[in-house]
């Protein structure tokens, strides 16, 4: 046994702290959220012994992860099995026995063991945070207390959907000029190896200098050939220094700032993250959670640290008394559009539709920039392909021209 301390929300929004004896985080997080404690951060304050984590366990043994279409097929399962009153044993055995992904039905018998030993369903998730998430945990637990656990899971199906909906629309747009950049790394790789040595006697039996272009692919070439451990592990050295740097908390947070302020591409993060972060509210209003709660929730699910660290200053001032509306708007994250929804919602008691409306709208916005992100992107992959071709076509014919020059003037 070992002591933890922790910081939560109770049901009704407040802040608590405290310490509490566990084996281990897993098992604190589970009696926090049985006693209607949501936990936002749990440290150990001495050695502990570790309690099985079959998701780390299965990625170990090459087993993979429960994807979030994993996770989407389950809650619509749950949906089905609350709204057909089936028993939640009787329920969740037809799902070990159902179920093809390894690590998910293993995750399922520790659940099913953890009900049958007198937990509830909430507190049996949250013994599994790498696949059930605080909001997911949050929102089965205000489903079993207020009795509308169907309900709940029709909600995260939904939110779910439209996460995987929104991330594979992310996805597929960055995955273009990845591609395209990765190819022109290898192509210079190949002819700066290969090519460009090949002109090498031609151009050392020249007189005179060489010219600026000529001497960059040469010296390049050379680097790369003749110095290639060095170069590696000077490469080697950046990527590790680099993130290194990214685990620490300025660094990740300058990181996740300009992730955002990338041109084309950041407008597109951020408002796939907008939606994302509208929605979550959304659902967790619908199902009521109370407001500040909802954004510690969110504010530790966002996964960007920028982000994170706007939700909580927003969560803050809402904490002290202001409205929603007035927070939102003062923290610059928000379009106009978006805000008159949440003051409209707000005035009208309707704020989990409009956030719902200004997710899609968000979602919206997203689709458009993806479909136009090939007009938008190519002037610039075709600028950086028609560089590189000059710099090579430069590099290697001026001289070549001048002693086709130099032989025609003799």
């Amino acid at each position: 046994m070992g002591e933890f301390s922790y910081k939560g929300r109770s049901r009704d929004g407040k802040l608590v702290n405290g310490r509490a004896a566990g084996e281990s985080v897993d098992q604190v997080a589970q009696r926090l959220v049985a006693t209607g404690v949501i936990p936002l951060q749990i440290e150990a304050l001495g050695a502990v012994a570790s309690s099985v984590n079959f998701e780390k366990l299965g990625r170990r043994i090459g087993l993979g992860g429960v994807t979030t279409t994993d996770l989407v097929m389950f809650s619509r399962q749950m949906y089905t099995i609350t709204r057909a009153g089936i028993p939640l044993l009787r329920g969740l055995r037809g799902l070990v026995a159902s179920t093809h992904n390894a690590i998910l039905r293993e995750t399922l018998e520790d659940i099913l063991e953890s009900l049958e030993g007198g937990r509830d369903l909430a507190a049996s998730f949250a013994r599994h945070p790498q696949i059930f998430p605080t909001l997911y945990v949050s929102i089965v637990s205000v489903g079993e207390a207020t009795g509308t656990l169907d309900k709940s899971f029709l909600r995260l199906t939904e939110y779910l959907s439209q996460e995987q909906k929104m991330h594979d629309s992310v996805k597929g747009a960055v995955r273009y000029p990845i591609i395209v950049m990765i190819t022109i790394a290898f192509a210079v790789g190949f002819i700066s190896t290969f090519v460009i040595p090949k002109f090498a006697p031609v151009f050392a039996q020249l007189k005179g200098d060489l010219p600026l272009p000529t001497r960059l692919l040469l010296g390049s070439s050379s680097l790369v050939r003749d110095y290639w451990m060095y170069s590696l592990s000077v490469v080697a050295v950046c990527v590790f220094g680099v993130r290194r740097y990214l685990q620490t908390q300025g660094g990740r947070y300058k990181w996740d700032r300009f992730k955002l302020r990338i041109p084309v591409m950041g407008k597109l993060m951020y408002e796939a993250m907008l939606s994302r972060l509208n929605r979550s509210m959304a659902i967790s209003l619908a199902a009521g959670m109370p407001m500040t709660q909802t954004l510690a929730v969110i504010a530790r699910s966002s996964g960007n640290v920028f982000v994170s660290e706007k939700i909580r200053i927003l969560a803050s001032s809402v904490e002290r008394g202001e409205s929603l509306h007035r927070s939102a708007t003062a923290s610059g994250m928000f379009s106009p559009l978006v805000l008159q929804m949440i003051a409209i919602g707000e005035e009208t008691g309707a704020l989990p539709e409009l956030l719902d409306e200004a997710a899609s709208y968000y979602e919206r916005e997203v689709d458009h920039a993806v479909k136009n992100l090939s007009s938008s992107i190519e002037p610039i992959l075709i600028v950086a392909v028609g560089g590189m071709v000059l710099i090579l076509a430069l590099g290697i014919f001026m001289p070549l021209w001048e002693v086709i020059s130099k032989a025609g003037q003799a």
